[in-house]
């Protein structure tokens, strides 16, 4: 078993496979517990491949070299966020101007109270520009953050945690606000927590995940043409 494990840990596969099992077990304990918001894959594929990655003294880069496979798809599935803006265009006719609004308005709110809080915080200048594209899906969000100056292994981060935090409390709170539309509940859920966000509003409904598909499409290109403004406009 040593000698097999210092094989694998070698190879560039160990590491894409303990990703893609690491999911497989998430997903299947969400559908387990009946697709609970709590129970996230995301969130759990995360948990465990920290701890393989702590127990077995692996460091990132290590991991990313194995891994980065997902990384690289992350391209094609951002330009597959057209398909659901075309499915669905005779029904976003008929809603054309409220999403336009909740798109500027979101977009905004999203870049700006994440600089405001921060910069609140007394977090530097690093740390804010890397923290302003978080609502984008990860391949935007990563560039505007390199074109700002940011970092762009922070940006992936905070990306995830926003993902992951919108996955898991939009639908208590869209419940508590009474906000019964399924299209104005998928918009919402994919302009603040971009793919992660989507996968969860599929799961529940999929007028709700299509609208949460074009929310997080349409974000992706506000965002990038935002974010470098507001930064400038908040750190100077």
């Amino acid at each position: 078993m040593i000698e097999l494990w210092s094989y694998l840990r070698q190879g560039e596969l160990l590491w894409l496979t303990a990703t893609l099992v690491a999911f497989l077990i998430g997903e299947a304990a969400s559908r387990r517990s009946g697709r609970h918001p709590l129970v996230n894959p995301v969130l759990i594929a995360v948990v465990l491949l920290a701890v393989v990655l702590l127990l077995s003294g692996t460091d990132y880069a290590t991991y990313f070299e194995g891994a980065q496979f997902v990384h690289f798809m992350l391209g094609p599935a951002t330009v597959a966020l057209g398909l659901p803006l075309y499915a669905n265009r005779h029904r976003i006719r008929r809603v054309l101007l409220p999403m336009a609004a909740a798109l500027a308005v979101g977009s905004a709110t999203a870049v700006a109270s994440a600089l405001a809080l921060g910069q609140a915080l007394g977090l530097d200048r690093l740390t804010l520009a890397s923290l302003a594209p978080k609502s984008a899906t990860a391949p935007v969000a990563l560039g505007v953050a390199e074109a700002t100056g940011g970092q762009p292994t922070l940006t992936a981060v905070l990306v995830i945690l926003t993902g992951i935090t919108g996955a898991v409390a939009a639908a208590p709170l869209l419940n508590l606000l009474r906000v019964r539309d399924w299209r104005a509940r998928g918009f919402a859920v994919g302009l603040a927590s971009h793919g992660i966000g989507t996968a969860r509003a599929f799961q529940v409904n999929e007028t709700a995940g299509a609208f949460s598909g074009i929310a997080m499409g349409l974000n992706a290109m506000l965002t990038a043409l935002l974010a470098p403004v507001a930064v400038r406009l908040f750190l100077g």
